[in-house]
């Protein structure tokens, strides 16, 4: 099996169910797969795709299994603390952008300027990319902008970048919903990504701590709100 495949049983084991579960799941499409001699077959960069679109609609309650089937497997990788990756350089206030393209562009080169992206070109028409199948802006003002796979030869290692401007923009969101609060999730690994956008996920879900940041005036007080707040979900 390659190495980037999962069968039924490593499926079942990441996903948390039985592998009767799964083939039934496989055989109704409800979960990308193929059949290789007789066999289901996952790719993990499909698995992870479409794993990240469940994230997008999930509830508090499915966030946390979801963080906890990533930690499962990847159980030998140091815990992931959103602070290291979101030090208060990496957070941008205000964020000029008036347009889509531009907060893309910009938040982009913003990360280059930080010496944390080598290209940020080719990561804005990576995002650009993304967001043309379809928007990461959700309809409480945030938009998780990421490409659709992992870039790793773009930098050194994972970061995340901030920016907040200073009135809300057209960013997609639906109904028309306006998005001020920009996360650029820079991973190295399918696995990191996932990782991140749920835990980045479950701090957004609160309005409170939402409301906070957008009240926040500096780079510190944001850092430390996030901080605190990480604290607390994994308290």
């Amino acid at each position: 099996m390659p190495e980037n495949d999962y069968d039924i049983e490593s499926l079942a084991t990441f996903l948390h169910i039985t592998p009767a579960q799964v083939e039934k799941m496989a055989s109704r499409g409800k979960v990308p797969g193929r059949k290789i001699a007789g066999k289901w077959r996952f790719s993990k960069a499909e698995i992870h795709h479409w794993f990240e679109e469940r994230i997008g609609f999930a509830t508090e309650g499915d966030l946390v299994e979801y963080e906890q089937m990533l930690s499962r497997e990847n159980a030998n990788v140091e815990q992931l603390q959103i602070p290291l990756q979101l030090p208060p350089q990496n957070i941008l206030v205000p964020l000029s952008g008036r347009t889509k393209n531009s907060v893309i562009e910009k938040i982009c080169n913003f990360a280059g300027d930080l010496g944390l992206l080598w290209d940020p070109g080719k990561m804005a028409e990576a995002i650009r990319a993304r967001e043309n199948l379809h928007t990461t802006a959700l309809e409480n003002g945030v938009a998780l902008l990421h490409p659709r796979r992992p870039l790793p030869n773009l930098m050194n290692e994972p970061f995340l970048i901030l920016g907040k401007t200073l009135s809300g923009i057209p960013f997609g969101g639906l109904r028309g919903s306006l998005t001020d609060l920009f996360f650029l999730i820079a991973s190295v690994d399918d696995a990191g990504h996932l990782r991140t956008l749920t835990l980045i996920s479950r701090l957004i879900s609160d309005p409170g701590t939402l409301a906070a940041i957008r009240e926040l005036e500096t780079p510190n007080e944001i850092f430390e709100l996030l901080q605190n707040a990480e604290a607390e979900l994994k308290s």
